[in-house]
């Protein structure tokens, strides 16, 4: 694989969903946050209005508090914060990192939550990390290689639900990361978590022999809600927990 780091503002891997026959596909972009949902009928008018309310509130925040924006490292946050700015910083703070690495996470599982009563089958995707309620078993993809045609996922029953799948790479898409992996996805019914545990993993991955330490890391995460692990760097490939791999 190479190294270059691939970033592609068409996000065509989103060409390879597919949904059922009673669900709806559709795009909801606000500023830098671009969504791709699946749901029973199209929330684009409504969704778009709330997560333009999550931005505000997160960029009021950060017009007084810099540092939640810009630190590498966990940032304590006042009890009266916001909903998004807890999450957040209390995910940071356990797989200790920036507030920031938990943000698309936190909006996904947000999404879902608040439109949970419109449609029980809601899936939203936010650049790569992903939340998902449904009723029906799934396969979440994982794309360790943007330009190859295998894809593999990750098999999920239908009492799976809720669940957040998050993935950070020093190889795909714009998203800082410290390390050299490829790939490092995360389980975990905490969005925040997975998303900001994904960032902190991914930042170990060096070598491709650093995989099995990411899988030992993400079993002593178990004890805040971390359910499994696919980390991939180079030829080497680590997985752990609740993660049956299955080729798409």
């Amino acid at each position: 694989m190479s190294t270059k780091a691939y970033s592609n503002p068409l996000r065509h891997y989103r060409q390879q969903y597919t949904r059922h026959d009673d669900e709806q596909a559709f795009q909801v972009l606000v500023e830098e946050t671009d969504l791709h949902v699946t749901s029973c009928k199209n929330l684009s008018l409504e969704i778009a209005a709330y997560v333009t309310e999550l931005r505000g509130m997160l960029k009021s925040y950060i017009t007084f508090h810099p540092e939640f924006y810009e630190s590498f490292s966990p940032v304590a946050v006042p009890a009266h914060a916001a909903l998004i700015i807890k999450r957040m910083a209390e995910s940071a703070e356990i797989a200790n990192v920036g507030p920031m690495a938990a943000v698309a996470g936190t909006i996904s599982q947000m999404v879902c939550e608040k439109f949970a009563y419109q449609s029980p089958e809601l899936i939203v995707e936010n650049g790569g990390d992903v939340y998902m309620l449904s009723s029906k078993p799934r396969i979440a993809g994982l794309l360790p290689d943007p330009n190859s045609d295998a894809t593999i996922g990750i098999k999920l029953d239908d009492t799976d639900f809720p669940v957040g799948i998050c993935a950070s790479s020093a190889t795909i898409g714009h998203s800082i990361s410290l390390g050299c992996g490829d790939l490092v996805a995360v389980r975990s019914k905490n969005g925040s978590l997975a998303d900001a545990c994904a960032t902190s993993l991914c930042n170990m991955l060096k070598l491709p022999g650093d995989v099995e330490r990411v899988t030992e890391e993400a079993m002593r995460l178990q004890q805040y809600g971390i359910e499994g692990v696919f980390a991939q760097c180079g030829d080497k490939v680590s997985v752990w927990g609740k993660m049956e791999l299955a080729v798409v």
